[in-house]
């Protein structure tokens, strides 16, 4: 059986019992299916390797990555930059939408938890569904998130040491910078973003705009809630977007580059002989 299948840039080709028969000949048949499974298996075996040299290598890579930025990364920077300056110019008008003319200056952030909670849950519903269905894929996409998340947030707490920018509930000035706040970027729309975009473009394309819908629109939500809470500028929140999404693409494509794309099964058929199974992947 063979079948092709075509999903937006990804081409799914699958060829199903292919069956060789040597049976005349048992000798003949044993060296071929030695020669052949020689030859299948370095395509079977998926580059595995152990968990924190994974980490480790994706870590330097990670914050090395700007030295390896091609034409598009670059875009998507200056991209960024022009997107975080628009919102700035708009970070006092949003700021009294939603908190008045004389907001509280309290600097407390009471729903902390409440609002790191949607993006934490995707992450721990993934793995836990991953586990109960023993989805290799899905243990993965959940690694991919919980790595993505981890090397955002810690980049966006760099950010927030070396910007030092007050938060809208602590100073009535817009430009409150170096001055030891913690309010850019938001690290909350940073982790956000960073699961919400592993969710949105990961699996097959069959269900890529539920996909989308729960993984932008939970990160969307998130730093929505921040900026109406007033414990974050709208800037803040588009510079965690951001960072979040770039972390996400990263780790995404260090998941892609550890498993290779063929998978081969070598089986008996009916009637003597063996099958194979290929399954591949073209990208």
């Amino acid at each position: 059986m063979q079948a092709f299948r075509c999903a937006g840039p990804h081409i799914y080709f699958t060829l199903q019992s292919i069956e060789f028969r040597c049976c005349e000949d048992p000798l003949l048949f044993h060296r071929s299916r030695v020669l052949f499974l020689l030859l299948a298996a370095p395509l079977t075996c998926q580059a595995q390797s152990s968990l924190p040299a994974d980490v480790w290598t994706d870590t330097k890579l990670y914050f090395t990555s700007p030295l390896r930025w091609d034409t598009q990364d670059w875009l998507f920077f200056g991209g960024a930059l022009a997107a975080v300056g628009a919102a700035h110019q708009y970070d006092g008008n949003v700021r009294r939408h939603f908190a008045g003319q004389s907001p509280v200056l309290d600097g407390k952030d009471t729903h902390s938890l409440r609002d790191a909670a949607p993006a934490a849950a995707v992450l721990l519903g993934t793995w836990a569904y991953a586990g109960l269905t023993d989805d290799h894929q899905g243990h993965r996409e959940a690694f991919t998130m919980l790595e993505a998340a981890l090397f955002s947030s810690v980049t966006a707490e760099g950010f927030k040491f070396a910007a030092g920018r007050a938060r809208p509930n602590e100073t009535n000035r817009v430009d409150d910078w170096r001055t030891g706040g913690s309010s850019f970027p938001s690290l909350h729309a940073t982790a956000a973003f960073a699961i919400g975009t592993v969710l949105a473009e990961s699996g097959n394309d069959d269900y890529r705009w539920v996909r989308r819908v729960l993984g932008y629109g939970i990160a969307g939500a998130t730093a929505y809630i921040r900026v109406k809470d007033n414990v974050h500028w709208m800037s803040d929140t588009v510079a965690g977007a951001a960072l979040g999404a770039a972390t996400a693409r990263f780790a995404m494509n260090r998941r892609e580059a550890r498993y290779r794309p063929l998978d081969v099964a070598v089986g008996p058929a009916p009637g003597g002989g063996f099958s194979v199974s290929l399954n591949y992947t073209f990208r």
